[in-house]
């Protein structure tokens, strides 16, 4: 672990992986320092923001007590809601996918569905969450030339993520799908869908 200034209210947390993202966002969000008002995990790091005014010292001491514990492996991730995403599986990249892993488009769809994807982090864009922990059959490249808009809804993969974009933007992720679903919603508590800690349960829309 290596703890980096991050302005003078919030502490960076490098960590080796996922795993430890998690677990450490757990026991910090449980331990409740003094002064820390937000948490945002991310794929290697944790930032810790907190109260202008309160020691970074104090909280860095504080870092390395919950770290030695929680990357021990002795503090589990939080088991969240599991939220259901259906999904028409008629993306364009579909087939590319099922020809980078060696399967049949059925059994991309069948592999994309018939595992509950972790949600690690957000990022990106608003409501936008990174998804992990599916089938490892589904680890794709990103494409080689991103796309100048993706509608809003696509379901993507990339490397070991999955997601679906909350709106229109660039991306270069695979796409396998879209949704209805909305992913952020400013008049809802909270806006986002999914929150990290939870599960989506892809289906196939009827």
């Amino acid at each position: 672990m290596r703890v980096l200034p991050f302005g003078d209210a919030a502490l960076l947390v490098e960590v080796d992986g996922l795993p430890e993202v998690l677990a450490l966002t757990a026991a910090v969000r449980d331990a409740q320092p003094a002064g820390v008002v937000d948490v945002v995990p991310a794929a290697q790091t944790v930032l810790v923001v907190v109260e202008p005014g309160t020691s970074l010292a104090q909280l860095e001491r504080s870092l390395a007590e919950l770290s030695t514990t929680a990357l021990s492996g002795s503090v589990a991730a939080p088991e969240g809601e599991t939220v259901d995403i259906p999904v028409i599986y008629d993306g364009p990249d579909l087939a590319e996918v099922a020809r980078l892993t060696g399967l049949g488009e059925d059994e991309v769809v069948a592999a994309h569905t018939g595992t509950p994807w972790r949600i690690a982090f957000g990022g990106f864009a608003p409501g936008f969450a990174y998804l992990t922990d599916g089938d490892t059959r589904l680890t794709v490249p990103r494409r080689d030339e991103p796309r100048t808009a993706v509608p809003t809804g696509s379901v993507g993969l990339a490397g070991e993520y999955s997601g679906v974009y909350p709106r229109s933007s660039p991306g270069g992720w695979q796409l396998i799908g879209r949704s209805d679903a909305v992913l952020w919603d400013a008049e809802r508590d909270p806006p986002a869908l999914l929150t990290p800690g939870g599960f989506v349960r892809f289906t196939v829309a009827s």
